[in-house]
């Protein structure tokens, strides 16, 4: 198959994925796509990138698709696009410069304020002329706004969108909005912020991202759970011991002290992307595939969770954390977790979910590793061999293995673990693995919500944690002190022990090479 013509395979697929089977539905517009927050981070070093890879693939036709960047710095077009410029260049693009040359000219700037109408009136005048030059007929264009923004401005930007910037009738067009987390701090500030949202636009047309959910293995847990008939009666009570969910980091906050101090890890890592894995890892199988059949499972699960237990949480902060100027002195914010969650459901009644998540930690990685019970009867003694294990690495060296006992080579009969391994970068050669926002932002313009958190499914993870959280900002729980560069708090090992996880001594699992 020829480039041209895997392009051209790619545009259909982009235009129609939303319509499929209904011959009645009008040719759709164009896509405006809206990046507010143009000029921060986020939007330089993910957002654009991601936008510039789905262009490079095809998804984002330039005779479709427009870009516009919004932010309150006063900067011209040329500005913005020399901003990102260097965020854009990488291994994946075929011809880099006249790649990047030729997307940057998609882009164009428009600055104003987040709660004035002045710069939305603008921002809107703009995309209707864009609208209007690839001849869209009013009302059957798209628009898709992502809020690279603080949470603080969702409201005042939404109640913009709204009044200024939405589609001006219904004719198969869309406006869509995609906010990124922290959706809130607790409970109460979360639901008062889905409240306002909710007043102005439908449940179908916001899109939380999670981008923990757009990676290549977490995308992957449905099929290996409900597509192979071996997990099926092994995925359970009678068989797994103790699930971990976990995220380690081998730096500190670095720079960003003052931000990380107002949220901590609990809020930052584990309510939202560990929450969500553990989700996808305890769910039972949905009805089919819909969007709205899979998140009603993982709703399901997350109102099966025990509230969390003080003396199964263990809290900790790197010491040298405090010397950050952007960081209070008496800071109490946690920079390490480990806490132990309970499922009461008939499949995971008595099973430990450990979710711990960690900054300057001894290593980088994110990793589910489900542990299985004991072999019963176990005539070759090897229970100090370890027990089985299935390891799904997430990050870095995505990959999926199996530890377990088989004989070693030679003349004895003596017994060793190993593993059956799965590792991306040597089974798929030549496969690029797609960034999670690039997977998101095209589910948001197709339409499927499955990788998006739902309402209902915030609203629960928030009450397993808003009451342990409200602990800790109380000064009622401690962290306690750790090294950098150590593997955390003494104290979360012997948490871990307690709960039932059994280490493997002597044996690392090596990424094997090409």
């Amino acid at each position: 198959m020829g480039s041209g013509e895997w392009c051209l395979q790619k545009r259909d697929s982009f235009r129609n994925d939303s319509f499929s089977g209904n011959e009645n539905v009008p040719e759709i517009g164009c896509l405006s796509i809206i990046v507010l927050g143009a000029s921060g981070d986020l939007a330089k070093k993910k957002t654009f990138p991601a936008l510039f890879h789905l262009y490079c693939q095809g998804f984002l036709p330039p005779d479709e698709v427009h870009i516009f960047g919004y932010a309150r710095t006063k900067i011209s077009d040329d500005e913005l696009r020399n901003r990102i410029r260097r965020y854009l260049v990488s291994e994946r693009s075929a011809s880099p410069s006249e790649d990047v040359s030729k997307f940057l000219q998609l882009i164009k700037y428009v600055s104003g304020s987040y709660d004035a109408a002045e710069g939305f009136q603008l921002l809107d005048k703009e995309v209707e002329k864009h609208e209007i030059k690839k001849s869209s007929q009013e009302g059957s264009s798209r628009r898709l706004f992502y809020l690279a923004l603080p949470p603080s401005v969702y409201p005042s930007v939404c109640r913009m969108i709204r009044k200024y910037c939405m589609n001006k009738s219904d004719l198969g067009g869309w406006t869509r909005i995609v906010v990124e987390k922290p959706f809130g701090k607790d409970l109460g500030s979360a639901e008062e912020l889905s409240s306002q949202i909710g007043e102005l636009f439908d449940e179908p047309q916001i899109y939380r991202i999670d981008h923990y959910l757009g990676k290549e293995l977490v995308q992957n847990l449905l099929v290996l759970r409900f597509a192979n008939r071996f997990f099926l009666p092994l995925w359970n009570r009678d068989n797994i011991d103790n699930v971990q969910i976990v995220f380690r980091e081998d730096f500190g906050t670095e720079g960003r002290g003052g931000y990380f101090d107002e949220y901590g890890i609990i809020r930052d890592i584990i309510q939202n992307h560990l929450l969500q894995v553990l989700c996808l890892v305890a769910m039972e199988k949905p009805v089919s595939l819909k969007p709205e059949h899979i998140r009603d499972e993982k709703v399901k699960v997350l109102q099966s969770v025990l509230p969390i237990n003080d003396e199964e949480v263990v809290l900790g902060q790197y010491e040298g954390y405090r010397d950050d100027p952007t960081v209070p002195d008496h800071s109490n914010t946690p920079t390490f977790a480990a806490v132990i969650l309970h499922i009461h459901n008939e499949r995971w009644e008595g099973v430990p979910f450990i979710l711990k998540a960690g900054k300057a930690l001894n290593s980088r990685k994110a990793e589910i590793r489900v542990q299985f019970k004991d072999v019963p009867g176990d005539i070759f003694k090897s229970k100090k061999q370890g027990r089985n294990e299935f390891v799904i690495r997430l990050q870095p060296s995505e990959a999926m293995y199996m530890k377990l006992t088989v004989k070693q080579p030679g003349l004895e009969m003596s017994t060793v673990q190993s593993e059956l391994d799965l590792s991306y970068r040597q089974r798929y050669q030549g496969v690029t693995i797609p960034e999670a926002y690039e997977r998101l932002i095209l589910d948001t313009i197709r339409g499927d919500q499955q990788h998006f958190v739902r309402r209902d499914e915030l609203k629960a993870a928030w009450e397993i944690f808003t009451p342990l959280l409200h602990r800790i900002d109380n000064g009622e729980m401690k962290p306690i002190p750790y090294q950098a560069g150590s593997r955390g708090p003494a104290e979360a090992d012997e948490l871990l022990a307690k709960a039932g996880y059994v280490q493997t001594h002597g044996y690392i699992w090596i990424p094997p090479t090409l």
